[in-house]
């Protein structure tokens, strides 16, 4: 997609950040007739990892069903991988704790790849997503509002909306000294091919399963699952969409070694992958021997490093027509899969109020009301899933306790290892 030379003046939505959040929201307004423009800074759609596959539960199918047009929707299932499964809590050398047992049904939570979900997200949006722009600042007055670029570039726009991230460049604007906490814990992520030499990396015991393995030192853990799609993604789009682009991948692993961020070398960035997998191989060396073999098998170019945060409750926004959703205001860590879905929650819920508001004349007052009830229901569903995802990395990945020694102890020794050693 060509950079454009910003001659939106006047439009009704500028959002910053193609994200899930940004692209599902634009989805929704232009589905509604409602002229919203995206800006991101990346200089292409995938020109950087951003994670690997989500668990899209009802929240999350909800919000894309009400933001896409049928086909697209119908895609997004069609490729995703089957409902139902298990997730199972296990030791380090893989005996089990616990599992939980999802029943197989048309509407259950799925696996979707991230960047095949914003491939058809981006569909239909060609012409509206910008990307090369790094948004600056917000300037309002003279009854317009204006989006600055770091480039010196602007637009003017009805409402802005910051969906750009944990490291939002407007958050401070709309909510001073609202920027996450950050929660002391770190996770590198990698993605292995499933089928490698013909066999299939992930052992036939823990097909369909999620695993979180907590390590017996003290805010380690490993977690893994299969990404394992129920029509290839390429062949499916050119079926459904054709002419329209998506990554290429194949059915994959993704995992993630925890750690607390003490023990990140000074200085490791965020994409320095070799380094990053050859320090996951180092803290997974105690692990059972098949969750070493999984993580010594995964591309190394494929590792990245995200430090976990914790998102503060929003006060009222500080600047008029505009507001913050998804990451940018309620960052969690991944424990309990909630992240991707509430910020998919945010842009249909975020949508509903905009249209609303349009629909009555789209006065300043109307909008300021409509971003207000936005931020009010927002807050108690999306803390929600903050509060949840941090009790349980602090109770899984914590040192002292009861549970802990349950967890860790009792209840795997009443188990053999799932998956043999030899």
């Amino acid at each position: 997609m060509t950079r454009t030379n910003l001659n939106h003046t006047g439009t009704s939505v500028a959002i910053v950040g193609a994200g899930l959040s940004g692209l599902c929201l634009a989805q929704y307004l232009r589905r509604n007739g409602i002229d919203a423009q995206v800006y991101e800074r990346d200089a292409a759609p995938f020109a950087r990892p951003q994670g690997y596959r989500i668990t899209v539960d009802a929240d999350g199918l909800g919000a894309l069903r009400e933001s896409l047009p049928a086909h697209l929707y119908d895609l997004a299932v069609a490729v995703a991988g089957r409902s139902g499964g298990y997730f199972r809590f296990t030791n380090q050398h893989l005996r089990e704790a616990f599992k939980l047992t999802f029943e197989e049904t048309e509407d259950g939570e799925r696996q979707m790849d991230r960047q095949v979900l914003r491939s058809i997200l981006l569909v239909g949006l060609e012409d509206r997503v910008h990307y090369g722009r790094k948004a600056a600042a917000i300037e309002t007055g003279s009854g317009a509002t204006r989006l600055r670029f770091e480039d010196g570039a602007s637009v003017t726009a009805r409402v802005v909306i910051a969906a750009d991230g944990i490291g939002s460049a407007l958050r401070d604007q709309i909510l001073p000294g609202g920027g996450p906490a950050d929660s002391g814990v770190a996770g590198i992520y990698g993605r292995t091919p499933l089928v490698q030499g013909g066999s299939r990396v992930l052992p036939a015991e823990l097909d369909r399963s999620g695993v979180l393995s907590l390590g017996g030192r003290s805010g380690r853990a490993v977690f893994f699952t299969a990404m394992e799609f129920s029509q290839d993604p390429k062949a499916a789009f050119a079926e459904r969409v054709p002419g329209a682009p998506v990554v290429d991948v194949g059915d994959y692993v993704m995992w993630g070694v925890v750690m607390p961020q003490s023990d990140i070398p000074a200085g490791t960035a965020w994409n320095d992958a070799p380094a990053l997998h050859r320090l996951a191989e180092a803290i997974a060396a105690d692990y059972h021997p098949a969750v070493r073999r999984l993580i010594s098998a995964a591309d190394p170019e494929a590792t990245i490093l995200s430090h976990f945060a914790v998102g503060r409750r929003p006060e009222p926004w500080a600047i008029p027509n505009a507001a913050v959703m998804g990451d940018a205001v309620h960052a969690m860590p991944p424990f309990g899969a909630h992240g991707g879905n509430t910020a998919l929650r945010d842009a249909s819920l975020l949508g509903a109020k905009l249209v609303a508001a349009y629909e009555t004349g789209g006065s300043p007052s109307a909008i300021d009301d409509a971003l207000a009830a936005y931020r009010d229901e927002m807050i108690p569903y999306a803390f929600k899933a903050v509060d949840m995802a941090e009790g349980m990395m602090r109770r899984l990945t914590g040192s002292k306790g009861v549970q802990k020694w349950v967890m860790l102890k009792l209840l795997p020794s009443l188990h053999r290892p799932l998956v043999p050693t030899g």
